[in-house]
Formats: structure tokens, sequence, C-alpha cells
């Protein structure tokens, strides 16, 4: 129904009845809860949906609605009686079934008095769901062990709970004609940019579809219109810290419900190599740490092709590096044999992943002794091209982004391709293409490879080395903060 359409609330509590037995299913859906009690003599319909709401503080409202016939006998302020009883701390009036209807579908219960051309709404949502945990991507040695669940409201406050700022905005919205879904973005009042916020906030409420049941990756592909791009646009956290630090840098952070995986926009390339893990250490350790990821994550792009061209053209390899290439000729070619085996480690992860917890280690036993090693001896594979294969999936279980290693394995593949087809020109060629892609996109007008494209010394030098927490004194200027400073 469109918004020029919307049904007022009916003081004829029969016509509001119809409505709601047509539209909602009342006396159909047996999940859609409804009760009818007098209160001075008047009609009270109180409805709600049984899998959403808290049982005891409805019969609590029930119970305190009823007593008013013991207590009272104002009859011509039925509606002030009834709004004063309600015992709850969020009770709000709406005008329209639309309204009304959206709410009642969310988890709130909607009480309708009879001659009342209001209804009332009282906020007893009760989501199932599980307790938070640490996630299991984002795993840290030292630091909280609590993570974001697929309960909206539990998550707002685990990011209330680590920035009491009066300044912190929360605000909600709904999307999907159908699904209806509540989505959160939250920002720093001072810090954000408001171009970015109204920008957020625009794109969001200009989402037009019957539901989105993929939750987030849905909101992200109308947010930042990827298409086929593989790289990630937006970074994906399931850490309440690391939700907050982005928000004391300036970032916008969105929240939807039914899904534990925040989106913080805008991001860059290199927000998706950096991970919890180095704040938790000390400035030399979190470096040292963030330059062995670099490396991993590097050898799980160009390995395999600067390795293929050396065995394609074995009078490119260095003094003292004569030993690199195989010693003798395969069954299959080499080109074959490095996607046969990096397809081989894809269908390994995916199996991984559907494959029940306590089989999955006798999985990975099985095809790393009887299939690698039958493999070898059968001459399918060569050692020295499962040696390399192995480093570049480390590598890419290394990276902090589960989305970029995927597009990283992508890139790999068409590297190979390249240099198998044109050797030592086709991986410069690859490369170049591959930065000149990644120079091009933009995220919600930011540019994906800063602070190397365009250069910014200050942020260049704060992504090579893990800077102490005191010398970070300035925001990153790529989310244009309001506020640079982050100490007085």
């Amino acid at each position: 129904m469109s918004k020029s359409q919307k049904v007022p609330v009916s003081d004829n509590i029969a016509e509001n009845q119809r409505y709601l037995k047509e539209h909602v299913g009342v006396g159909v859906s047996f999940d859609v809860g409804f009760r009818q009690i007098k209160v001075l003599k008047k009609d009270v319909d109180i409805y709600y949906l049984t899998g959403l709401c808290d049982t005891s503080f409805i019969i609590e409202i029930v119970k305190k609605l009823v007593e008013i016939n013991d207590f009272e006998s104002n009859h011509r302020k039925v509606k002030e009686i009834i709004h004063n009883r309600l015992v709850h701390q969020q009770v709000e009036e709406v005008k329209t079934m639309d309204e009304a209807v959206d709410q009642l579908l969310s988890g709130l219960i909607v009480i309708f008095i009879d001659g009342v051309k209001e209804a009332f709404i009282v906020d007893v949502r009760h989501y199932p769901g599980r307790s938070p945990q640490e996630p299991d991507t984002e795993k840290v040695v030292r630091g909280s062990r609590d993570g974001y669940t697929e309960n909206i409201i539990e998550n707002t406050a685990l990011t209330r709970r680590r920035i009491r700022d009066e300044r912190l905005r929360v605000e909600i919205t709904k999307v999907g004609e159908r699904s209806k879904t509540d989505i959160v973005f939250m920002y720093v009042q001072d810090v954000a940019d408001q171009g970015l916020v109204d920008l957020v906030k625009q794109e969001i409420e200009n989402i037009e579809i019957d539901g989105i049941s993929m939750a987030d990756k849905t909101v992200e592909e109308f947010l930042v219109s990827q298409g086929y791009n593989p790289f990630p646009m937006v970074r994906y956290t399931e850490r309440p810290d690391v939700a907050a630090a982005h928000l004391l840098e300036g970032h916008v952070i969105i929240l939807v419900d039914t899904s534990p995986s925040m989106i913080i926009t805008p991001t860059t390339y290199f927000h998706h190599v950096q991970h919890a893990e180095e704040y938790r250490e000390s400035p030399a350790a979190g470096t040292f740490v963030r330059w062995v990821r670099f490396l991993g994550i590097m050898a799980s792009i160009f390995l395999l092709p600067i390795w293929l061209m050396f065995v394609m053209d074995p009078t490119l390899l260095p003094k003292g590096l004569e030993f690199i290439g195989p010693t003798e000729e395969g069954n299959v070619p080499i080109v074959a044999q490095i996607i046969l085996a990096d397809i081989g480690i894809e269908f390994l992860r995916m199996a991984a992943i559907h494959t029940p917890t306590p089989l999955s280690t006798a999985m990975g036993l099985i095809a790393a002794v009887l299939i690698g090693q039958i493999a070898i001896d059968v001459g399918l594979f060569m050692p020295e091209v499962i040696l390399y294969v192995s480093i570049s999936a480390i590598g890419a279980f290394a990276t902090p982004s589960y989305e970029l290693g995927v597009a990283n394995k992508m890139t790999r593949l068409v590297l190979i391709l390249a240099v198998a087809f044109y050797g030592v020109k086709g991986l410069v060629i690859g490369c170049t293409l591959y930065v000149l892609f990644l120079a091009s996109r933009r995220s919600l007008n930011t540019p994906y490879l800063w602070p190397l494209i365009p250069f910014d010394p200050k942020g260049m030098f704060q992504i090579l080395f893990r800077v102490s927490v005191p010398l970070t004194k300035r925001r990153p200027s790529i989310v244009r903060p309001k506020n640079n400073h982050r100490q007085p």
C-alpha cells in the first residue's frame, strides 16, 4: 500500500479487527495472538506475535488493565487511564493501521480501544537468539570475547557500552516492503562528516525491494553498487571493539537485524588487511605481525605467477636460485597442475564449511595424506607445485578479510593464465591492470587505494607501522572528520 493510501486507526474497534484479520491473518496464523478485555465498559483489543514477545510483560500489562475496573470509574478518560497503566518504559501512539501492523510484525504489542482513533504500541520484544561470543573469523589472543549477535538491540547495546558519548547517534529505519527489516546506522555526531552521513542515509532510504532475507549483503549491494567487482567495498566486523574504533575515526556503521556482521563505511583496500590482534600487541610486535600478514597476502597473489614465469623461462632466475623449478617434466603441464591444485584446495575449503565439525578433521587427513600423496606418486602433481600452491593458500587464509581473500584468489588465477599465455609480458600487463583496476574503484566517494593512491605519507606510515596510541593524535583524513584531533 502506498504512503498516500494509509488507513487511519478507526474509533470503531470492529473495523480495526476486520483490517487485521485481512492483512495480518488473525485467526489464521497461529503465531498472531489476540486478546479482548473490557476496561470501564469499553472493548480493548491486544494483538501480539507469540514468538517475538516476552510473555511475562504481556501478562503484567493485561493484569494492570483489568485492575482498572476495580479502581477507576471515569469512563470519559479511558484513553488517559489506560496509557497511565501501561507499565512499560516504551509506549507510543500511532494513528494509522500501517504503522500498527509494522510494529506488530516487529514484535511489539498493539492495543486498540473502542472509541479511540489512536493505537498504543508497547515494546515487549524478546527476539530468539544466542548470547554474545567471540567471532570465529576475528579471534585474538588477548582481548574481549564478546561479539555481535543476530539481535539488533543487543548489538547497539554492545557498541554503546564502549562509546558512552552523548553525541553517538543511533538512527533506525525499515527496509523491504514485505520483510520490513530494521536497519540502524551509527555515527558520532561531531566527528563523522555530515555529507557521508547524509549519503548513507539517502542510499538506505532509496532501497526498494520486497525483502532483504540476506540482510547485510543485500544492503551492501544497494549501498555501493558493486556489480561484478570481486573486491570488497565495505568492511565487515563482528567485534564491537573494532566497530567502536572505526566510529571514533569518523566512519558510519550499519547494523542490519538478523545479521551479526556490522558494515563499516567508507573503507579502502588497506582496511581489509588489518586485524584487531595487531592492536592487542605492543607497537613493535604489532608491526611485525602486520608485515608477516602483508607478506602472506602478497604471496597469495603473486607467488604462483612469478614461480610459473621462472619455470617457463629459467634464464630469468637470479644467481643462486637455479634450484627453483622442476628438475624433470611431469605427465601434466605445469599450468594445468597449478590450476588443478588450486581448485582442489577450493574443494577442500568448501568441504570443510559443509562438513560437520567431528568429521572435518578426518576429511582433512584423508585429503592431505591420501589424495595429496597419491597424486604425487602417480605423477599428477609435482612436489614443488604442491609446495607453492600450499604457501599461496596459507597466505589467503592469513588475509583478515574473507572477501578480500577470495578476490585475491581470483586475481591470482587471472595472473597465472596471463603468464601461461604471454610470459613476462603477461605478468607485467596483468599486474599493471590489477593496480589500475583497484585505483579506479571508489567506495562512497572514497579512493579505494588511499593512502597509496592518492599518496598520503602520514596515512601510509600508519598502514606500514602499528603506531602507539598516544602518538595517534589525528584521525584519518580519508573520512573527512569534523574534528581531526583524537585528544584535546
